[in-house]
C-alpha cells in the first residue's frame, strides 16, 4: 500500500535524481557495480554515435559545398573553426605531414563533444518521458524506462574518448621514432639510460600515460556530469510547484524558470570550453608523441 501511494503521489526528490541519472543499459536494471563490464549504457552509445554521424555529415557538408566567393552563414561559421583549429595544431604540432591528420581529427573532436555536451541544454524531462512512453506502450513498466541523453557526462564514454586519444598517441610514438625508439625511450626517459634506472623510467612512463588518460576524460565527465546534475535541482523546482500552496506555487515555478535561463546561457560556455580544452588536450599530447627526450 505504501508503495502505491507512493507511486500515485510521484517520486521523491531523490527517487527523481536518482532515476534521471540511470542508463538505460543491456540487463534492463540500474547498474549497482562501480565497474562491470558486462554492462554496456546503451544511451551513450546511442548518442555518441548518431551526434558523431552528424559531426561528419555535417563537416562534409561544409566541406562540398564550399565555394571561393562569398560565404554563406554555415560555411563562414565552419572556416573560423577550421582556421582557429589549424593555428592551435601549427603552434603544437611542428611535424607538418601529421598535422594534415592531427587538425581535422581536433576539428571532429571539438565538434563532436561540442554536440554531445550540447544535449544538456535539452529540457531535463522532454525525451526522457518521450522515451516512457514509447516503454510504456511496448508493455514495459515507464518507472524502469531509464535514458540519459548526455554522452559525455557517462564516465565510460569520456574515459573511451581518452583512451582512443591514447592510442593514436602511441601509433605516434611508433611512427615517428621507430618501434625500437619508443621502446628505448620507455626505459631510458626521464633520468637517464643505465639499466638500473631502467624500471624506474618505465614505472615513471606508464604513470604518466595512465595519469594523462584518466585526467583527460575525468576532467570532461566531471564538468559535463555536474552540470547535467544542477539542470535536474533546477527542474525539482518546477516539479515542486505542484505541492506548493499559496504564493509558493508560482514562485517555485518563477524561480524555476530564472534559474534554468541563467545556468542554461552560463551552461553554453562551459559545453564549449570543455570541448575547447579536450580539443586542446589531445593536440598536446600528440604533440609530445613527437618529441624524444
Amino acid at each position: 500500500m505504501a508503495t502505491e501511494a507512493a507511486a500515485a503521489h510521484g517520486p521523491t526528490a531523490g527517487e527523481y535524481i536518482v532515476h534521471h541519472l540511470t542508463h538505460l543499459n543491456n540487463t534492463g536494471h540500474a547498474q549497482t557495480a562501480i565497474v562491470d563490464w558486462s554492462v554496456i549504457n546503451l544511451d551513450t552509445l546511442f548518442f555518441s554515435v548518431s551526434l558523431g554521424l552528424l559531426t561528419v555529415l555535417m563537416l562534409a557538408k561544409a566541406a562540398r559545398h564550399a565555394t571561393s566567393g562569398v560565404p554563406g552563414r554555415f560555411q563562414a561559421a565552419v572556416e573560423i573553426l577550421v582556421e582557429m583549429v589549424a593555428n592551435q595544431a601549427k603552434g603544437i604540432v611542428h611535424h607538418e605531414e601529421s598535422r594534415r591528420f592531427v587538425a581535422p581529427l581536433a576539428l571532429t573532436v571539438f565538434v563532436w563533444i561540442f554536440l554531445m555536451n550540447a544535449m544538456d541544454l535539452v529540457p531535463v524531462d522532454l525525451i526522457p518521458r518521450i522515451w516512457e512512453g514509447i516503454y510504456a506502450a511496448n508493455g514495459g513498466d515507464p518507472h524502469h524506462a531509464y535514458m540519459r541523453v548526455v554522452a559525455t557526462a557517462d564516465l565510460n564514454g569520456a574515459l573511451g574518448m581518452s583512451l582512443g586519444v591514447l592510442l593514436i598517441c602511441i601509433w605516434y610514438n611508433i611512427k615517428i621514432k621507430g618501434f625500437g625508439g619508443w621502446v628505448h625511450e620507455l626505459f631510458a626517459a626521464p633520468f637517464g639510460n643505465h639499466p638500473l634506472l631502467a624500471p624506474v623510467n618505465f614505472l615513471m612512463q606508464m604513470i604518466e600515460f595512465a595519469a594523462k588518460t584518466i585526467s583527460h576524460g575525468m576532467r570532461l565527465f566531471g564538468n559535463m556530469y555536474a552540470g547535467e546534475l544542477v539542470f535536474m535541482l533546477i527542474a525539482l523546482m518546477g516539479g515542486a510547484m505542484v505541492a506548493g500552496s499559496g504564493l509558493t506555487g508560482p514562485l517555485l515555478w518563477i524561480g524555476h524558470v530564472i534559474a534554468g535561463s541563467i545556468w542554461a546561457i552560463f551552461h553554453i560556455l562551459i559545453i564549449t570550453l570543455q570541448a575547447f580544452i579536450f580539443m586542446m588536450l589531445t593536440l598536446v599530447y600528440i604533440g609530445q608523441a613527437h618529441e624524444s627526450h
